[in-house]
């Protein structure tokens, strides 16, 4: 097989062990979905992402050790972080394609990245009662 560079990155934080860890493998062209399973099942932390380069930016994936996910915040700010100060990414703009949801990107503004991630109508459920009991009885107010 061949070698896969990966990172473990601390995102939300600027101090070794005080953020949410996301590991990040860089990929020149997708390996199979069982193959990228294993990697993240590997590294066993709760998301590992995975991009590949594009003509508009990269395409991206997140894995957790037992599934493939819709959307990640920490390992895309992770994948970000590697994109521009590992790779020396030029832009100050990162897009990213998704297969789940569609288009994001990340915009770099010093030392700081700002992700743009799509919004999502809220829904109104009913809590089932076994919830409840988790709750100590309490229930949520409508907002």
């Amino acid at each position: 097989m061949k070698e896969i560079d990966i990172y473990q990155v601390e995102a939300f934080t600027d101090r070794l062990f005080a953020g949410n860890p996301a590991a990040v493998c860089p990929l020149k062209e997708w390996l199979p979905d069982n193959i990228l399973q294993s990697i993240a099942a590997e590294n066993n932390l709760s998301e590992t992402a995975f991009f590949i380069p594009t003509q508009d930016g990269f395409e991206l994936r997140w894995f957790t050790p037992k599934v493939e996910i819709d959307l990640c915040g920490h390992a895309t700010l992770a994948a970000s972080h590697v994109i521009f100060n590992h790779l020396k990414y030029p832009k100050d703009k990162i897009e990213f394609g998704t297969r789940l949801v569609g288009p994001l990107s990340v915009t770099r503004n010093d030392d700081f990245l700002t992700l743009d991630f799509p919004s999502w109508t809220p829904e109104s459920i009913t809590i089932p009662e076994a919830g409840i009991a988790g709750l100590n009885g309490l229930r949520p107010r409508e907002c």
